[in-house]
């Protein structure tokens, strides 16, 4: 019978050490900035391209700023641009140019996809099943996440499943409970779906990859959630200012067990 060493104590330390260091350095460029400049409509999301840059929705113009906030590229868009994803080169906008939280018939539900060195669009495509009002989207092995608007009284949200051709697959049922307009962000981390609700409190919501729901916490990650590395987020923040407008800012948080996700400490 072949026999093979067992590695030494500082050998098996010495992956450990590597492992941990190249996860932290994947998401160390991230820190809190703040977007350059300041806006006449509020942040809807934010995404980044995962290396140099951050994508901001301001409701009608779709921002790309470096890892200090300083704009690189600025496209004005039709309203209303929602919650963004990053995905193969390309960012992707939950995009509604008819009217939020109504019942069927009232919406205008679009994906609008903007090339990510540019922002130059590139293609628009239909989400009617989005009947509420397309308010946000995620990506997640080639398939395309959107959430958006709910009535009044609705005991529950909806998740809708597409294909990477825009080619709807399914409605998924999240027995959340009423949220204010129903979700406005949504992001996928190392195991779990998390959504972003207004209201007062703004809440969080988490489900596993099934959608079956998880949990529920007084957070506010509506204008904007990002994933930057292993159990690491970005959190926005939007200020209005009367006589300035909307300005924002990231910040980092983690996900807790009890807590949903937690702010660190920077401001």
């Amino acid at each position: 019978m072949n026999s093979f060493p067992l590695p030494s104590v500082c050998s098996v330390l010495s992956v450990v050490v590597f492992l941990l260091s190249t996860a932290a350095n994947a998401s160390a460029p991230f820190k809190p900035v703040a977007c350059e400049g300041a806006y006449p409509r509020h942040l809807q999301g934010i995404c980044t391209d995962g290396k140099e840059a951050i994508y901001w929705s301001w409701t009608d113009a779709i921002v790309k700023t470096d890892l200090e906030g300083k704009i690189l590229k600025k496209v004005a868009a039709p309203s209303h641009q929602g919650d963004l994803c990053h995905h193969d080169g390309k960012v992707y906008v939950a995009v509604n140019l008819g009217k939020f939280n109504q019942p069927a018939g009232a919406a205008d539900s679009w994906v609008f996809v903007f090339d990510g060195e540019t922002l130059a669009e590139l293609s628009r495509h239909p989400v009617p099943e989005l009947v509420h009002g397309a308010g946000g989207m995620a990506y997640r092995e080639g398939r395309f996440i959107l959430i958006g608007g709910l009535p009044p009284g609705t005991d529950e949200n909806y998740v809708y499943e597409y294909d990477a051709k825009f080619q709807f697959i399914q409605r998924h049922t999240l027995t959340s409970g009423y949220t204010l307009m129903g979700i406005q962000t949504v992001e996928y981390a190392d195991g779990s779906w998390w959504f972003g609700c207004y209201g007062k409190p703004a809440v969080l919501l988490r489900a596993d990859e099934n959608f079956r729901f998880t949990g529920k916490w007084e957070f506010n990650a509506s204008v904007g959630l990002a994933r930057i590395g292993p159990n690491q987020f970005l959190i926005a923040e939007n200020k209005s200012t009367k006589g300035i407008g909307n300005t924002a800012k990231v910040r980092l948080a983690h996900a807790d067990l009890d807590k949903g996700l937690v702010l660190d400490t920077q401001p």
